[in-house]
């Protein structure tokens, strides 16, 4: 019968090295220990010790055991943990978010895993109609969305904005939107939307629809629309996180916009379920580190006051 006493006296005694002071540390005789140790022998069906008088080596399975001792009382001990609701430093985080966020929010997850050792960041690049379905599912805890589904079994929170650029090819010299036009759209995934934001507020009086403009090209992943357009081949219009961790973000330009337009950028969860403190603390440190990058250390007033109106 598997015991969990028994792998405990073995990696004790792997560590000292002794039996006399592995009875001491655990506060059992040395019989006891000498008994735990053949019963582990016997419930595994192998020697583990070779003995030399006092002193022991271990076998090639005690190697084993002990190594699987160590992951197992370790994942005991996340497991244990994770359990604790209230714990800022440990247990999982299971998120998906689209690309546009998670190129910057994944790497970022990964440094505060680094500092949080026990945690454990799960994280899934998606559309948002797969994170709906993940959430729902529950197969990831916390989904991040760029726009709002009706569910009765979901709830959405405004987290964080994100401005939106419209990106040329680094030899572009226009910025009338006739310019644009001939130049072409190079689309993605949410690209006809984010473009028609951008066109709209910043060329009140001359955007109609983006479907007026030629189509140079079309990708399902964000993260390289923009090698498309440093080639030359068209415009297209991406968030920050996207242009500031692209490998070609040298190669193209970014066109300065008289009116900023920006991502929304909402937390979704399955509707009744409070979510462990963790995670709140992991969004709030994305989202204050991208505000004193992008604005220093005051957010816009607007963004301020629409974001502190939605409940928490």
């Amino acid at each position: 019968m598997f015991n969990a006493q028994y792998f405990r006296t073995f990696i004790t005694l792997v560590e000292t090295g002794s039996f006399t002071h592995t009875a001491r540390k655990l506060e059992m005789t040395q019989p006891g220990v000498s008994q735990h140790i053949r019963k582990l022998e016997h419930y595994l069906d192998k020697s583990l010790l070779l003995r030399h008088g006092r002193r022991f080596t271990l076998t090639e399975a005690g190697r084993r055991a002990y190594d699987y001792a160590i992951r197992l009382f370790a994942e005991h001990e996340q497991f244990r943990h994770g359990l604790d609701d209230e714990s800022l430093s440990s247990g999982n985080c299971r998120i998906a978010s689209p690309s546009s966020i998670g190129l910057m929010f994944y790497p970022f997850s990964l440094g505060y895993q680094q500092v949080h050792t026990g945690l454990t960041i799960s994280y899934n690049l998606a559309f948002n109609a797969d994170i709906v379905q993940d959430v729902l599912a529950g197969r990831y805890d916390l989904g991040i969305v760029t726009d709002i589904t009706r569910h009765p079994d979901l709830d959405h929170e405004l987290w964080h904005h994100e401005p939106l650029c419209l990106v040329v090819p680094t030899d572009f010299r226009g910025n009338s939107l006739n310019e644009l036009l001939a130049l072409g759209f190079l689309n993605y995934f949410d690209g006809v939307n984010n473009a028609s934001q951008v066109l709209r507020e910043n060329y009140p009086n001359d955007f109609r629809s983006i479907s007026h403009f030629p189509q140079k090209g079309y990708t399902n992943d964000v993260a390289v629309v923009l090698d498309a357009v440093a080639r030359g081949l068209g415009f297209t219009v991406v968030s920050r996180p996207v242009l500031e961790t692209s490998p070609w973000q040298r190669q193209v330009q970014e066109v300065p916009l008289s009116v900023p337009v920006y991502e929304s950028l909402y937390v979704l969860t399955r509707r009744g379920t409070e979510l462990p403190r963790r995670y709140r603390q992991l969004l709030d440190e994305f989202r204050e580190q991208r505000r004193n990058a992008l604005y220093g250390y005051e957010a816009p007033v607007d963004m301020i006051c629409e974001e502190s109106s939605v409940q928490r």
